[in-house]
């Protein structure tokens, strides 16, 4: 399960329907667990896809740059999210492809239509959807 803090829910969707029609991401911190985890705090990283109107990769030097500041702090990186701006609101075979943080949850928000945030966790060859829950 992912418990996602209402005001980083809002920056996701906010973020989402703002960098419609490209892929926006970033990387998520707070408490991480093998099966429970709390979202914080959302921390936007740069999308340097090659077409970032269909896929995303997070730019790597300012996610180590982000990584460092997370757990300076005494935070957890939770795991990531990215947007779907033209569905579906599930991973695709790309997204699969990518993934590398087993154990991690990988949230999509979709916003074709009314906006979707769902979380799947990466269990090293597939991903799981996991129940998010808003958090206060």
């Amino acid at each position: 399960m992912l418990s996602i803090r209402r005001s980083v829910y809002d920056a996701i969707v906010d973020r989402a329907k703002e960098g419609a029609p490209e892929e926006v991401c970033g990387v998520l911190a707070g408490e991480h667990g093998d099966e429970e985890s709390l979202a914080s705090e959302s921390h936007p990283i740069a999308n340097v896809a090659d077409r970032p109107q269909s896929r995303y990769e997070l730019d790597p030097e300012a996610l180590l740059e982000r990584i460092d500041l997370i757990e300076s702090r005494g935070l957890d990186v939770v795991g990531f999210y990215h947007t779907h701006p033209r569905g579906p609101p599930r991973p695709s075979a790309v997204d699969a492809d990518r993934a590398t943080w087993t154990g991690y949850s990988y949230v999509i928000c979709a916003v074709d239509g009314r906006p979707f945030v769902g979380s799947w966790r990466w269990r090293g060859e597939r991903f799981e959807q996991e129940v998010v829950a808003i958090d206060g």
